[in-house]
């Protein structure tokens, strides 16, 4: 004769000590391991939006010579790693000979870590690559970017209307602490303006430095 043990009640506080644990292992699984996605999300005014900087040119017309000026600017969105900024610069220049005074209201969209673009092929990516060519130990905090810029310039052609504004850029911003960075940048801008009752198309390069926050 054979014994056939009695089947065990079903206890359903069992099944559910067994899913909180099943739970409990799963959660720790997704904390400790790194974050392979999230959502981009617009963001209005964001971390470090004021900045300042230091200007140094070479044009073209208007006068033909090397100036310093300044440049204050605002970003306004930025959405991951797109931004636009709202900038204005003042450029003046004093000689016992002329006077003038420029004002320029543009706006400048970036791309930030456009190299990141080339992370490819798997193993050696040339993205990594160049990073650690341009910027040796701190190719991990460097955001380098490429800019656009387009805008209105004061006294304009005729000294009777803005002139405009139309230009590029490139750079690399590097943070230094929480809620600063450091900026540097070369753009290349062209506009129309007056210079002493002569209207003109001044072409100028400028080396940008100042900081972020």
């Amino acid at each position: 004769m054979s014994y056939r043990r009695p089947a065990e009640p079903y206890r359903p506080h069992r099944f559910l000590r067994a899913l909180s644990v099943t739970n409990l292992c799963l959660t720790i699984c997704l904390l400790a391991s790194p974050v392979i996605a999230e959502d981009t999300l617009l963001e209005w005014l964001p971390i470090r939006p004021f900045n300042f900087d230091v200007t140094f040119s070479q044009r073209t017309f208007a006068p033909n010579n090397r100036v310093i000026g300044a440049q204050a600017g605002i970003t306004a969105l930025r959405y991951g790693d797109l931004e636009v900024r709202t900038m204005y610069q003042y450029y003046s220049n004093h000689t016992p000979t002329f006077k003038t005074d420029q004002n320029s209201l543009y706006l400048n969209p970036r791309w930030n870590n456009f190299i990141d673009i080339l992370d490819f092929p798997k193993g050696a990516p040339i993205s990594r690559t160049i990073r650690h060519v341009l910027f040796g130990p701190l190719e991990d905090r460097a955001v380098p970017y490429l800019g656009l810029l387009g805008g209105a310039t004061l006294p304009g052609p005729g000294n009777t209307w803005p002139g405009h504004l139309i230009g590029g850029q490139v750079g690399v911003r590097f943070p230094i602490a929480r809620g600063v960075s450091f900026d540097m940048a070369l753009q290349y801008t062209q506009y129309g303006i007056d210079f002493q009752g002569t209207a003109g198309q001044t072409q100028q390069w400028l080396i940008t430095t100042g900081i972020r926050f």
